[in-house]
């Protein structure tokens, strides 16, 4: 039986790329695919000593196939079963990174890179990627070893957005909530107007019109729901950022959607994903939605 597209996970050596290289591995088994360990860069050798340390050379002497070697062996202990492929690139990981995803069923990198930014902020690489990916790309939050397959939340989450209709944020989290056998929570935050003022008793109907609006939305996004999956709804007041980072705190996955527009390369990541890809609790999946 042929396989399908891979899952590539990007790699440079540091903590959070093996940490996306476990979850990688843990999510080609979920879907059935091979995984493809991916090295992308411009400079031959590794800067870095935590890779120098695993194989007991200076940092100097660690060169890219040690980089991919060690990813893809890390990746076969987690997975015995897995099919494992590996290939260095000499050119700019965020250019190498978004030609793979041309080819890929998900990409999947860290949080960030060996810059040493703290694990608040989001690498330089995992953010451009993930404005240009033509595949769904996952971003690996925080501390989550072996979360894919057991889960410590027991549920994904997706936001919605203004136009549910043929989501394909949506698709995707029905999928990935059926695999993993959880609920599915469908999030849609809704605000008042700026001009309007929630002390003025005249105005609480309009506060009921946006709220209800908000629920025919997740209504619409639901209603092609699969019948083996479990679904709720959930409408929250105030900014969609905001909500959604909250959201994820109590999630495995968290889904969003980010649009093409026309006449731009690639996806162009607008404040909300720009904020919940640096500030969520749990693993982000961007996925290209087509307009």
């Amino acid at each position: 039986m042929t396989m399908g597209l891979p899952i590539v996970v990007g790699v440079d050596g540091s903590e959070p790329s093996l940490r996306a290289v476990d979850w990688a591995a843990d999510e080609a088994v979920l879907h059935g695919l091979p995984l493809r360990v991916v090295y992308a860069s411009l400079w031959e050798r590794y800067e870095g000593t935590s890779l120098a340390e695993d194989i007991g050379e200076p940092s100097e002497q660690v060169l890219a196939e040690d980089i991919v070697e060690i990813a893809a062996g890390r990746a076969r202990r987690r997975q015995p079963d897995l099919k494992v492929s590996t290939d260095v690139l000499p050119e700019e990981p965020e250019y190498a990174l978004v030609r793979e995803s041309r080819s890929a069923t998900l990409l999947v990198t860290g949080s960030r890179g060996r810059s040493g930014l703290a694990e608040a902020l989001l690498g330089s690489v995992s953010l451009t990627v993930a404005g240009h990916a033509q595949c769904p790309m996952i971003v690996i939050r925080g501390n989550h070893d072996n979360q894919t397959r057991t889960g410590t939340q027991g549920r994904v989450v997706v936001g919605v957005g203004e136009k549910p209709e043929g989501s394909a944020a949506v698709r995707f989290a029905f999928e990935e909530a059926r695999r993993r056998g959880v609920p599915l929570d469908a999030v849609r935050a809704w605000r008042w107007p700026a001009h309007e003022s929630t002390d003025h008793p005249l105005l609480t109907g309009d506060a009921r019109l946006h709220e209800r609006q908000a629920v025919e939305i997740l209504e619409t996004a639901l209603q092609d729901a699969p019948a083996d999956v479990t679904s709720h709804r959930r409408t929250v007041e105030g900014h969609t950022r905001t909500v959604l980072v909250d959201a994820s705190r109590d999630a495995d996955l968290l889904i969003i959607g980010a649009k093409r527009r026309h006449g731009h390369h690639g996806l162009q990541l607008g404040r909300v994903t720009h904020g919940v890809l640096h500030q969520s609790a749990c693993p982000v999946v961007i996925v290209p939605e087509r307009v």
